[in-house]
């Protein structure tokens, strides 16, 4: 096998022999530039403690990434190349001072993907039973960070997520995009299978393959996929809905593939901390806010936000479990509470509210792990 390519502007073939030699060349000049990179991540490592600085900085991430997409020339497209940074500052966050991320648990949960794509492979994972544990750990300072969900494209908002805004004092530093493969896994054959575990909004997710696929089985949802599938493996005619990764982990066959209603299915993960990110450029900003009740409460809120052509981007509300048929409503918008104008809005629009919190500045994500 050879290649047909040119050196001094003169035809030539290279053997497969020469192809391999040239990338084993360049894989020993990135190997010690990697190392160079390490060495100095770990001086600016020993400034950031000194100075009791944060190690993951999320708008330096953002300015590292959008750098390289800058650069790179092709033929790599730039989601394999912020993969390999990712890694890259993983390792460097691992030399600096190792961080604790805490998922949703057990292992093979699809948050615990996101956090891998979004951390890499060189921090310590915490899997935790629920959400709220999640929150919980990081208002203790048992993690530096975590990672929840809290939408879905097809599925619409994480209810567990959003009441723990409401009940924690944690912020959003930073948000991702997972795109979400639901597969069917058991160890017993379709035929077998009684009942199906995971998560409420992995059912509402597949309702519609559900429904035709399975009339008989019960459907009984669990805290995370994971679980669901540990739970799988261990009781005979029982299956879980979950990721790929949960099917190698514990040993369970995938029986169907891609069994979610819609094909572009994202998730988006929050990720919180005990502070927010500062200003990129280009950011977003969510608020939690309660208004009395009265007519004409929320729509004086989200004026205010119009008024100052502020871009809301998406929009929620849970109950207010003290107080009968009055709500908590999230708002997602565009801009850093920096921003003159976004600081404005947010003065003006708490004027018409019982409660007002910002729940986070951070870099918008503009694209999918």
């Amino acid at each position: 096998m050879s290649v047909f390519i040119t050196r001094r502007m003169r035809p030539y073939f290279m053997t497969l022999d020469e192809l391999r030699k040239q990338i084993d060349t360049i894989d020993e000049k990135l190997v010690e530039l990697v190392n160079q990179r390490a060495q100095v991540a770990a001086e600016i490592g020993k400034l950031k403690q000194a100075g009791h600085e944060p190690i993951y900085v999320p708008h330096r991430e953002k300015a590292v990434l959008d750098k390289i997409a800058a650069l790179n020339q092709g033929p790599l497209p730039n989601k394999a190349m912020h993969a390999i940074w990712r890694e890259l500052m993983s390792g460097s966050f691992f030399l600096e001072q190792p961080l604790r991320i805490g998922f949703l648990g057990p292992k093979g949960s699809f948050s615990h993907n996101a956090a891998i794509l979004k951390f890499g492979q060189s921090v310590d994972y915490e899997p935790l039973a629920d959400i709220r544990a999640i929150f919980e750990e990081i208002s203790k300072g048992h993690c530096h960070f975590g990672i929840v969900p809290i939408e879905n494209s097809a599925g619409g908002g994480v209810r567990e997520s959003l009441d723990a805004f409401i009940e924690t004092d944690v912020m959003v530093c930073a948000e991702a995009h997972m795109a979400i493969h639901h597969n069917l896994m058991a160890t017993c054959s379709m035929s077998e299978i009684e009942r199906i575990y995971s998560q409420p909004e992995v059912f509402a997710q597949c309702r519609n393959w559900l429904a035709g696929a399975f009339k008989e089985a019960k459907t009984i949802p669990v805290a995370s996929s994971s679980r669901a599938a540990q739970m799988a493996a261990e009781e005979p005619g029982s299956a879980a809905i979950a990721a790929t990764i949960a099917a190698e982990i514990y040993g369970l066959k995938i029986l169907c593939e891609d069994i979610e209603d819609v094909s572009n299915n994202i998730t988006r993960f929050l990720i919180i901390s005990k502070e927010d990110a500062q200003p990129t450029g280009d950011d977003k900003t969510i608020v939690l806010f309660s208004t009395a009740h009265r007519t004409g409460a929320l729509v004086d809120v989200l004026n205010v936000f119009k008024e100052y052509d502020i871009n809301m981007t998406n929009i929620g509300s849970r109950p207010n479990k003290k107080r009968e048929w009055e709500y908590y409503f999230f708002v997602d918008f565009l801009g850093h509470k920096q921003d003159d104008p976004v600081g404005k809005a947010l003065a003006e629009a708490k004027e018409h509210c019982l409660q007002l919190s910002i729940l986070g500045s951070f870099p918008r994500s503009r694209s999918v792990l």
